[in-house]
């Protein structure tokens, strides 16, 4: 694997300026922040005003625990574009969610925002090793997801060539990959394991490519699987972390010195964890739901908005910011089988401790009887699949034993063929809900 250390004289300065000087910038900017939300925005000022409070109660950063919480919900009532703090003709960018679960989660950019979303992209591909001049292949869907042109114009920014690919056509992204030599490729780490088997497919053995940094985001996963994609292509896989609410990718990147958990670009983003049941901020180190309020945002600012992300607030190691320890699991994700709280990732660092199954995977929930009960399909690596039906149930046995001993619940595995699980060309979806 190529290492490359990021030279002190590359970064921004508050990348590592002191605490104090971070917090100072961070006071300022929250004050500011909060007046512009709360004079500009009615759902803020009705909500501020039923908590008792006012943008000038904030004398402290720990003051932004007495503000109420922002949430998916909030954001869908007020489509489309009611949270937005500027005039609709100052907005030169819009983005929204999928809205599978109801409307989309629109989001809105000025001309000020669009530097800022590329300013910290830049950041984050040189905290994952990148420099100017360096070719990335994006294969993040472009569109209304914000991951394809927050990942572009960060490369841009940052002086690197950028190849547009967007998602799916596997054959196509192989053979650019092959033709053109990039040294950045940034995807979901579900369909960079499905490049696996496209390269594999022509005959390419991916480790030969010349990828040396893949980061990751969108989605959940596990240091198992960056194991796996590691080993496979022989490069450095990085944790590249946001959400189209906040602003898009870059809100936090994992910085290849140390690969220990995203750095949080806390210049921009105030981040709280809270008890997800009572809403009360913890203290930094303890595991909880991750909440973000922008600092510089001005077309749709955002006050403690709920990620659903569990994760826990670490100290800055490569950079003076704060981490935040690699999120496996959303609250929203969670499944609750029989009295316990089951988490795909779980199941996934299970899945692959064994050498005998693929890194593809689905977990199906239905009824049995008045109970839930989990089925976990999962791939066989090819050269297994030939071993046998009793290889099969020893392994397919072997799993039910080890979800019950680390998740401590009994789930039913069904083994099926290599390439048996549709694969996604963005998001992986790990569950299916069959219960009716």
């Amino acid at each position: 694997m190529n290492v490359m250390a990021a030279e002190k004289k590359d970064l921004d300065h508050i990348e590592t300026a002191s605490r104090d000087e971070l917090q100072a910038l961070q006071l300022s900017r929250l004050k500011k922040s909060l007046s512009h939300c709360y004079q500009n925005v009615p759902h803020y000022r009705k909500t501020f005003d039923a908590a008792g409070v006012h943008p000038a109660d904030l004398k402290a950063l720990t003051d932004l625990s007495n503000f109420p919480l922002l949430s998916k919900q909030d954001l869908r009532e007020n489509y489309p574009f009611g949270m937005f703090a500027v005039p609709r003709e100052e907005v030169v960018r819009i983005h929204a969610s999928s809205g599978t679960t109801g409307k989309p989660t629109v989001v809105g950019y000025t001309r000020a925002d669009i530097d800022v979303w590329a300013g910290v992209m830049a950041r984050s591909i040189r905290a994952a090793g990148g420099r100017k001049g360096d070719i990335v292949h994006v294969a993040f869907g472009y569109g209304l997801f914000t991951g394809g042109l927050g990942a572009h114009y960060g490369a841009e920014k940052l002086g690197c060539t950028v190849v547009p690919m967007g998602g799916g056509q596997g054959a196509k992204q192989a053979q650019l990959i092959q033709d053109f030599k990039p040294d950045i490729i940034m995807v979901t780490p579900s369909y960079m394991l499905a490049l696996v088997e496209e390269f594999v497919r022509q005959g390419i053995d991916p480790a030969d490519t010349s990828l040396r940094i893949a980061m990751h985001g969108a989605e959940p996963w596990s240091n198992k699987m960056r194991g796996e994609i590691e080993r496979v292509f022989d490069l450095d896989a990085l944790d590249l972390y946001g959400l189209s609410e906040v602003i898009g990718p870059g809100v936090a990147q994992e910085c290849i010195e140390t690969k220990d958990g995203p750095t949080i670009w806390e210049d921009h983003f105030y981040p709280e964890i809270i008890n997800p049941e009572t809403g009360e901020v913890v203290p930094d180190g303890e595991v909880g739901e991750l909440v973000f309020t922008s600092l510089t945002k001005q077309a749709m600012p955002i006050v403690r908005y709920r990620t659903r992300d569990l994760t826990r607030l670490l100290p800055g190691t490569a950079r003076t910011m704060r981490r935040i320890e690699k999120i496996t699991g959303r609250n929203d994700d969670m499944m609750i089988i029989r009295g316990v709280n089951v988490f795909p990732s779980q199941i996934e660092e299970l899945v692959l401790q064994d050498e005998r199954l693929s890194p593809h995977y689905l977990l199906e929930i239905m009824k049995d009887g008045p109970l839930d009960a989990l089925t976990v399909k999962v791939e066989t690596r090819p050269v297994f699949h030939e071993a046998g039906q009793d290889a099969h149930s020893a392994c397919a046995a072997h799993l039910v034993e080890v979800v019950k001993e680390f998740v401590g619940v009994t789930v039913n595995v069904e083994l099926v063929a290599p390439l048996a699980i549709p694969r996604s060309m963005g998001k992986a979806q790990r569950v299916v809900d069959k219960r009716g």
